[in-house]
């Protein structure tokens, strides 16, 4: 008997669980993410716990509303150059929360943090 059903329900859970945490992370609840893809709440709780397929266009859309790469969630991301520190990805997903002004505010002070402690582009 092949492994590969094994392998699959194991990449299936693997993804689930980085929805999951990705979900988590910017605070959305299932009923949340259901209505976006318009799907119903117990298809987002099924992909979560990889008992559900989760198809290209729904990764898509997912990987776009959690604000990640695709690849975050299929495990190339090397290969996408996902290569920000934590500290970093977060300070992106804030900035991205601002408004226009309040982005242009904030890259002026950083402007004025790296001019201040003498780093270079």
């Amino acid at each position: 008997m092949s492994s590969e059903p094994r392998d699959s329900e194991a990449q299936r859970r693997r993804l689930g669980d980085k929805l999951r945490k990705a979900r988590e992370y910017v605070g959305f609840s299932q009923d949340e993410v259901a209505s976006f893809l318009n799907v119903p709440r117990t298809a987002v709780t099924n992909m979560e716990s990889g008992q559900r397929k989760v198809d290209v266009l729904e990764l898509k859309r997912l990987a776009d509303l959690y604000r990640q790469p695709v690849a975050h969630f299929t495990g190339d991301e090397e290969d996408a150059g996902a290569a920000f520190s934590p500290d970093v990805t977060h300070l992106a997903r804030q900035a991205a929360k601002l408004s226009p002004k309040d982005r242009e505010e904030l890259g002026r002070f950083a402007d004025f943090l790296k001019m201040r402690s003498g780093k270079s582009e």
